[in-house]
């Protein structure tokens, strides 16, 4: 597996984010560094991630699997539970379940 390259944040950040504070991120912040998507700052951006890593478009599969290493190191970070071993377990079958999910 890649390592990671995701840094915890120096500060938790909660909800949407604006432009300004999204361009202020460092690329660690994010699962894709390099597109700069998906940020990783609180557990309930690594639960978006989790659900929405099929839907990042313009990515090779090793960015897709730096991903999934810098996914999984914030999941262990906020204690967000993750089941999936490999990158290729996030799709359109059923994962991780997210706060949406659990409450039908």
């Amino acid at each position: 597996m890649m390592e990671s390259t995701w840094e915890p944040p120096l500060s938790e950040h909660h909800g949407r984010l604006d432009a300004q504070a999204l361009s202020a991120l460092p690329d660690s912040a994010f699962a894709f560094p390099r597109a700069r998507k998906e940020p990783l700052l609180d557990p309930s951006h690594v639960r978006n991630a989790i659900a929405r890593f099929d839907q990042v478009k313009d990515v090779s599969n090793d960015e897709r699997e730096l991903a999934f290493a810098n996914i999984k190191k914030a999941a262990e970070y906020f204690g967000v539970d993750m089941k999936e071993t490999d990158w290729r377990q996030l799709g359109s079958q059923p994962h991780t379940p997210n706060s949406a999910q659990e409450r039908g």
